[in-house]
C-alpha cells in the first residue's frame, strides 16, 4: 500500500503544480512526471481489463459464436456507404492514438469511419498447427494463451500492444525470422470484406493475388476481419548466448554468418556504436542450469538492452536461460531503449522494484497525451525507424545510419525474404537474406534536420532494393515511393476491386508528402 499513498500524494502535489505551470509547460518540459502518476496506474488498468476480458472470452467460447455477426455488422457498414454515394474514402474506426505507430493518421477525421470491433482468438487447432484470429488481437494475448497450452508463433513480433493486423496490413519481424521470414510469411489464410462489402477467403492457392497483395497495404485493399497463422510446439525457456563483439567487419562477419545458421532459433545484435556490438544466439529448450536462470522479464529486474550493455563493458561472454514468454517481450518494459527519454530514471533499482510493475506506459496513452507541440518536437528530434536491407550491405548500411543520423544503440534483426509476389520481394528470383536495421532515440549528428537526412537514408535504402517499414514517418514522394515497393500486383487489384474509389492508395495514407 506504501507505494500506492506515496503515488496519490504527488499526483495531488502534481495537479497544483500543473495549474501554476500550465498543462502544456509540464507535458513538454517535465513529461515524466506526468507518464509516472497518470500514464502508468491507466496503463496498468488497461492491461488487466483486456487481459481478463481475452481469458473470459476464450473460456466461455463466446468469440467463434459472435464472429459471423460481427463481419455480418461491417458488411452492412460498407454497404450503406455504397449506397450513401460512397463519397469519402473508408477506414477502420479505430481511433488513430491507439495505433502502436507514432504516426498521426488525420485521414479518421475525413474518411468513413467503419467500426471493426474484432479483437478475439477464434480457434487454436493443434492437429492442423494453426491459430485462427481477429485483426486486433495483440501479441500479448497470443503469447498469454498459446505458451500456456505448449504452443507459439514462429515469429512472435516484441511488442505486447501489437496487433495481428497491424502485423499483417503492415509487417512484422523478430529474431526468429532468419528461419521463417517476416511476420506475413507464416499466415496462410486472410479474411476480408472488400470494396463492395462482399467477404472473401485467400490463401497461397485460393485467391492467391489478394493473399500476396494484403501485406504491406495498409488496410488499402478491403477490411480484415480474420486470420489464420502457423504455430508451433513450444519449450519452456530459451538458451541465450551472449557474445560481445569488436570491429566493424567482425561484427558483420558474425553476425552474418550466426544468421546463416539454421540451429539457432534466435539471432539479434544490439549494436552499441558503430565498432561495438553484443550478438545473441538462443536456442528454445525445456531444461535450464538452475543458476544460469534469469527472469528477465520480472519488473524489478534491469531493462533488456542495459543487461545486455554489461556484456560489453565487462568484455565477456555469457550464457542464461529465460523463460520463452520473457524472451519474446524482453524490450517490452523499456519499449527497446524508448523509455529513457521518457522516464530517465527507469532503470534505477529503486524505481523498477517500487513501481517498476507498472511499466512500460501504453504507447496509444503515450501518443494521445503528447500535444501538437511536443509531436512537432519529436519529428524533428527524434527518430524511429526501422529499414530492411540485404545482409550483404549490413557493413554500408551501418556506416549510412552512423552518419547520417548517429543514434545508438542499433537494433539487428535477420530474416529471409522469400520471391514471392506482393510490394516487397527480393530484387532476383530467388530468396535473400534480409536485416533489419532499427534506430530508436535522440540523432547525435550535427545540424539534423529529420526531412533532409532521412530522405538522404531514404536513397540509400532504395539503392540497395531495401524497404522502409511503413509504421514510420516516410519522406519519399510518390515516384520514389513506388520504386522502392513493386506495386504492380497492388495496383492491378485496386482496379480489379474496385478500391480506387473506396480506399486510399497506400502512399496517400502513410507519407507525409502526401498527408502534408
Amino acid at each position: 500500500m506504501e507505494p500506492a499513498v506515496s503515488l496519490a500524494v504527488c499526483a495531488l502535489l502534481f495537479l497544483l503544480w500543473v495549474r501554476v505551470k500550465g498543462l502544456e509547460f509540464v507535458l513538454i518540459h517535465q513529461r515524466w512526471v506526468f507518464v509516472c502518476l497518470f500514464l502508468l496506474p491507466l496503463s496498468l488498468i488497461f492491461d488487466i481489463y483486456y487481459y481478463v476480458r481475452a481469458w473470459v472470452v476464450f473460456k466461455l467460447s463466446s468469440a467463434p459464436r459472435l464472429h459471423e455477426q460481427r463481419v455480418r455488422d461491417i458488411q452492412k457498414q460498407v454497404r450503406e456507404w455504397k449506397e450513401q454515394g460512397s463519397k469519402t474514402f473508408m477506414c477502420t474506426g479505430r481511433p488513430g492514438w491507439l495505433t502502436v505507430s507514432l504516426r498521426v493518421g488525420k485521414y479518421k477525421k475525413t474518411h468513413k469511419n467503419i467500426m471493426i470491433n474484432l479483437m478475439d482468438i477464434l480457434e487454436v487447432d493443434t492437429k492442423k498447427q494453426i491459430v485462427r484470429v481477429e485483426p486486433l488481437v495483440s501479441m500479448g494475448q497470443v503469447t498469454a494463451l498459446l505458451t500456456s497450452i505448449g504452443w507459439t508463433l514462429p515469429v512472435l513480433p516484441e511488442l505486447d500492444d501489437l496487433t495481428v493486423g497491424g502485423l499483417i496490413m503492415g509487417t512484422g519481424i523478430e529474431s526468429s525470422s532468419h528461419k521463417y521470414g517476416l511476420f506475413q510469411h507464416i499466415c496462410t489464410a486472410y479474411e476480408l470484406v472488400l470494396a463492395d462489402g462482399s467477404f472473401v477467403r485467400c490463401t497461397p492457392s485460393e485467391n492467391s493475388d489478394l493473399f500476396y497483395a494484403v501485406p504491406w497495404s495498409c488496410g488499402t485493399l478491403g477490411f480484415l476481419v480474420a486470420a489464420e497463422i502457423r504455430i508451433i510446439p513450444a519449450k519452456k525457456y530459451v538458451k541465450l548466448r551472449f557474445e560481445p563483439v569488436r570491429g566493424l567487419a567482425a561484427i558483420c562477419d558474425k553476425f552474418t554468418h550466426e544468421s546463416q545458421r539454421l540451429e539457432n532459433h534466435f539471432v539479434e545484435g544490439l549494436l552499441y556504436s558503430l565498432d561495438e556490438a553484443v550478438i545473441m544466439t538462443g536456442v528454445m529448450t525445456d531444461e535450464a542450469e538452475p543458476t544460469k536462470l534469469n527472469s528477465i522479464g520480472s519488473y524489478y529486474k534491469p531493462w533488456f538492452f542495459k543487461h545486455v550493455e554489461n556484456y560489453l563493458k565487462t568484455n565477456r561472454e555469457g550464457l542464461e536461460y529465460i523463460p520463452l514468454r520473457q524472451y519474446y517481450h524482453r524490450h517490452t518494459r523499456s519499449i527497446f531503449w524508448e523509455l529513457q527519454d521518457i522516464i530517465p530514471f527507469g532503470n534505477n533499482p529503486i524505481f523498477r522494484y517500487l513501481f517498476g510493475w507498472m511499466v512500460p506506459p501504453k504507447i496509444s496513452l503515450l501518443k494521445l497525451t503528447q500535444g501538437e507541440t511536443l509531436r512537432k518536437l519529436y519529428e524533428q528530434h527524434h527518430v524511429v525507424q526501422d529499414m530492411l536491407v540485404p545482409m550483404k550491405c549490413l557493413s554500408q548500411a551501418l556506416h549510412t545510419f552512423h552518419n547520417d543520423i548517429h543514434v545508438y544503440p542499433i537494433w539487428l534483426c535477420p530474416f529471409i525474404l522469400p520471391s514471392q509476389p506482393g510490394l516487397v520481394h527480393p530484387k532476383g528470383d530467388e530468396t535473400e537474406l534480409y536485416v533489419d536495421i532499427g534506430a530508436y532515440g535522440e540523432p547525435h549528428v550535427k545540424h539534423f534536420e529529420a526531412r533532409s537526412c532521412m530522405r538522404q537514408l531514404e536513397k540509400f535504402v532504395r539503392s540497395v532494393h531495401g524497404f522502409q517499414m511503413l509504421y514510420a514517418d516516410c519522406y519519399m514522394n510518390r515516384e520514389e515511393f513506388w520504386e522502392m515497393f513493386d506495386g504492380s500486383l497492388y495496383h492491378k487489384l485496386r482496379k480489379q476491386l474496385g478500391c480506387q474509389d473506396a480506399f486510399p492508395e497506400v502512399y496517400d495514407k502513410i507519407c507525409k508528402a502526401a498527408r502534408h
